[in-house]
């Protein structure tokens, strides 16, 4: 795993809940590198190293991802609330000296990223976001029947109904999800050794199981807390910009609102971004777009 971050150094460092595992790098403005469901740190290979020949670059597993601590979760799901997940961010940035910093969050660390960023306004200089659309958004189209609940759903049943049928072959359901996910529908896009962290990170029950409280906290308080901002007309204060990819985002009719519409009607009105060439994982897919839309947004004024 240290061949995909040459020059980085290594970091295990405490939250609430345990122990955050970090990789550091380069030198200047600090960027906080966030990955999604159910990947690991190691999305970012294509993109850091570059990116840290100008930023210091932070990449963090997300509590119960990767070789971060998992901790077992709560009756109300708050344990993997993004809300929660946002303070250990802002913890381990803060034992590094950095108050105030740019995050870059694919899926759902993109999902930690605006929730930090509404909850605590003036932390974050700038927020991109890959191949997300808000958490409200999706839960309202799925009860409208205009996207299908698909994993969304499923994720978030009660348990150990989907830990049960996971465990029965995890490598076989996270290989079949992610292959089905990139634009040319195999695991030809991902580094073998990235697929290893994957593998490793989804083939544990407790890791399984916080996969899935992830998801029940995003079907219940991260949902919850999205409309309580809407109600209260909250937006992001940072400059904001958004990548996503040719087709994962679906449910849309032709012609209907794409996710820059989303966002700009909701929590984010003065974004910008754009579609790049890449299924959902944006960052390992076409790294250089990824990296085009980053330092567009980075080279923006706080």
């Amino acid at each position: 795993m240290s061949d995909l971050f040459p020059g980085f150094t290594s970091h295990w460092l405490d939250t609430e809940v345990g122990r955050a595992f970090v990789r550091k790098g380069g030198e200047g403005p600090p960027v906080l590198l966030l990955h999604g469901f159910p990947q690991t740190h190691a999305i970012w290979h294509r993109v850091a190293p570059e990116l840290a020949k100008t930023h210091t670059v932070v990449l963090m597993d997300l509590r119960g991802y990767g070789w971060s601590t998992a901790p077992a979760g709560d009756p109300a799901h708050e344990t993997y609330s993004k809300r929660a997940m946002g303070a250990d961010a802002i913890r381990v940035m803060s034992d590094f000296g950095f108050a105030r910093f740019a995050l870059v969050g694919h899926d759902r660390g993109a999902r930690v990223g605006y929730r930090l960023a509404l909850d605590h306004p003036g932390r974050l200089s700038h927020l991109a976001m890959l191949d997300i659309l808000p958490t409200f958004h999706v839960w309202r189209e799925i009860d409208a029947g205009r996207f299908p609940g698909a994993h969304w759903e499923f994720l978030a049943r009660p348990a150990p109904e989907p830990e049960e049928a996971i465990g029965r072959n995890p490598n076989g359901f996270f290989d079949k999800l992610m292959a089905g996910w990139t634009r040319e529908g195999t695991l030809a896009p991902f580094d073998a050794r990235a697929m290893e962290s994957y593998r490793q990170g989804a083939n544990e029950p407790l890791r399984i199981h916080a996969m899935c409280e992830d998801y029940r906290a995003g079907a219940t308080l991260d949902r919850i807390a999205d409309e309580d901002d809407l109600r209260a007309g909250r937006t992001i204060f940072c400059p904001v910009a958004l990548a996503w990819g040719t087709f994962f985002l679906t449910g849309r009719d032709e012609g209907g609102p794409t996710p820059l519409d989303v966002w700009r009607a909701s929590f984010a009105p003065d974004a910008f971004g754009r579609q790049v060439e890449a299924g959902h994982f944006v960052p390992e897919e076409d790294p250089a777009g990824t990296l085009a839309v980053v330092r567009e947004l980075l080279g923006r004024e706080a």
